[in-house]
Parts: structure tokens; sequence; C-alpha cells
């Protein structure tokens, strides 16, 4: 196969996945809902994921701290993927299955929103910082793929993009994300979502 023929390919891929992303309006709406209700409420949207999950995790709590595209105070957001001291230390002295959940226990309270980036829904750190999240009162929203795995029956919220590329769903999770920043965006000039 060229270069070409290649490239052209995985074009065509991604817009196989992302023609069934009308099916997921409303999936994107009721996260909207859950955000602004969260934020309006004084809590905090937590990001978490797995390697490419956790760099889309730090992109997207980047995009509601500091800005998307219109300027406006910042929005209560952060990543458990970033201290390198807690995701080393963790595992270290018990097992990396319940880094999250640690860090869900420590830092959410009920007003807060927290997701979760699963490309497959099987990942167990993932699943048992959303279980934990439930148990304290926190909304719970799976970003997730293929048949949605372990955690569509976890969160509030599951957002399955039913596709079985990793790098697919990952673009979908990705523009979902950018739309819920540019919806906030919204939100905050029409005064649905107080500064």
């Amino acid at each position: 196969m060229s270069q070409e023929s290649s490239f052209l390919a995985a074009l065509e891929r991604h817009r196989a996945a992302f023609s069934i992303m009308e099916d997921h309006q409303e999936d994107a709406l009721r996260l909207l809902k859950m955000t602004v209700d969260c934020l309006s409420q004084g809590g905090k949207v937590m990001f978490m994921g797995n390697g490419g999950s956790a760099a889309d995790s730090q992109h997207l709590a980047a995009e509601l701290m500091v800005r998307y595209k219109k300027e406006r105070a910042p929005l209560a957001s952060i990543a458990l993927t970033t201290d390198t001291s807690i995701l080393t230390a963790h595992p270290n002295d018990y097992e990396f299955a319940s880094v999250f959940e640690r860090q869900v226990q420590g830092l959410a309270r009920p007003q807060d929103l927290v997701i979760g980036l699963t490309t497959s829904g099987q990942s167990d750190n993932i699943n048992r910082a959303l279980a934990a999240a439930k148990h304290i009162g926190a909304a719970t929203v799976a970003l997730t793929g293929r048949d949605g795995g372990k955690v569509k029956d976890i969160a509030d919220l599951p957002i399955i993009i039913r596709c079985d590329e990793t790098a697919r769903i990952q673009e979908a999770h990705m523009f979902i994300g950018h739309w819920l920043c540019e919806a906030l965006d919204e939100a905050i000039t029409n005064g649905d979502l107080a500064q």
C-alpha cells in the first residue's frame, strides 16, 4: 500500500467513526448539563485516563482552566494524571489499579464531576475511581469505546464510541471534549454559567 493510499484509508476510517457522532448529540448535551451543574455548584471537573487518554485528560483540563476560544475566568478542573510523585508513590506502596481511586477519595466532593477516558472500558484504575466517585456522590462520565466494557455499568453517563480502533475512538473523544469547551464558552456568554 502506498503512503498516499494509506493516508486515505486512515481518513476513511476516521470518517466512518465520525459518521455515527450524530447519535451522541443527546449524550453530549447531557454532559454539558452535568458540567454546568457541577461548576455552578462550586464543583470541579476531574479527568483521568491512561496513555493517550491521559494526554487527552490533561488537554481538556487545560482547556477549562486556561481558556478555549473566549476570554473568561478559569473553570475549576484538574487532570489526575499530572502529579508524578503520586503516580509513582502510590503504585510503589500499593498498586496501580487504585492510583486514581485514591486521588478521587482524597479530592472529590459531591458537587464534582469525574470523567474517565478509557477506549476499552476495561481499565481497572478508571473503573475503580469512577465507582469511588459515585460512592462520594459526585457525578461520573465515561468516554469509552468498543462495546463500552465494564465502565458502561459504572458511570452515570457512558458515552460509547462504537468503534474498534483506538485512535479513532480517541479522536471522537477529543471532538466531544472540544465541543464541550465551546459549549461552556457559550453558556458563559449566554449567562447560563456564572463566572
